[in-house]
């Protein structure tokens, strides 16, 4: 008999509180609904659109997200060290300094029995200086259990060139290399002939009548005429946006990837699903 292959969603950057909002409204019946085994979130923009405290990822986590990931915000609210260093479902970029607070990654059970590891790493086009991501891949995957199969890795990037590169890089070594940060959902979804379900970004878990999660009014004003604003995170037209991939567990190849959106006219649907 035949394994059934774990279905796994990956949602993107959370941004403030119409983020978690939604997350809070839409998950548990996304999970019933698309059979999920397992949800892993990047939150790093969860705390006002920057950064996440202790008491957003425990409401995170209470919601039925079952891992997070972080980027380069990770360090934006210092009280977030205690969860850093103390739970082991969530992770910073890899390619950060070995001094760095956080896990390099880590290893968590999905609901369907399969041990599923995740990672995160920070490109290195058009964003802060960082360590090569090419080689924290390669020392991230040598520590990774060998019979941990399915492998995670949320790559935070600015440039779809170095997306792509990266889900070549690592084509057959992991299930999946689905990037964040720009927030802005990407059309190619696909899998690497190797076996690796690659997006260059999975888009925005937030406000969509925004720029990027932000006031339009405020980032206008900024751009147009320099005089400084409050980026503050918008509040209209919220969406969950994310991709889900259906994975081997025997191989840790993806089978199958879809991108996922969900618009606030579909909560109450979700929602009776819990009733």
């Amino acid at each position: 008999m035949d394994t059934p292959p774990l279905r796994l969603l990956f949602i993107g950057d959370i941004v403030g509180r119409p983020g978690r909002d939604i997350v809070k409204r839409a998950m548990p019946g996304l999970i019933l609904s698309r059979k999920l085994d397992l949800v892993v979130a990047n939150a790093e923009n969860s705390a006002a659109g920057s950064g996440i405290t202790p008491a957003i990822f425990h409401e995170l986590i209470k919601a039925g997200i079952d891992a997070i990931t972080l980027g380069d915000h990770v360090y934006r609210r210092k009280e977030i060290y205690s969860v850093l260093e103390n739970e082991n479902n969530i992770v910073r970029p890899a390619n950060l300094p070995e001094e760095a607070v956080g896990r390099q990654w880590a290893t968590l059970e999905a609901r369907n029995g399969t041990q599923v590891a995740i990672f995160c790493m920070l490109g290195q086009l058009f964003m802060k200086p960082v360590d090569t991501p090419w080689r924290a891949a390669d020392r991230v995957l040598a520590a990774i259990p060998s019979d941990v199969r399915v492998r995670l890795l949320d790559f935070h990037v600015e440039a779809t060139s170095e997306a792509q590169l990266m889900g070549r890089y690592l084509d057959g070594k992991v299930s999946a290399v689905l990037g964040t940060h720009t927030h802005v959902p990407t059309a190619d979804e696909c899998i690497l002939p190797g076996g690796t379900a690659f997006q260059c970004d999975v888009g925005m878990t937030g406000p969509y009548e925004s720029i990027i999660g932000r006031r339009i009014d405020r980032v206008m004003e900024t751009t147009v005429t320099s005089n400084p604003t409050q980026f503050e995170v918008a509040s209209e037209d919220s969406r969950i946006c994310g991709t889900i991939v259906d994975i081997d567990t025997e191989t840790g190849h993806a089978t199958h990837i879809e991108r996922l959106c969900v618009t606030e006219s579909e909560l109450p649907e979700l929602e009776s699903l819990c009733s």
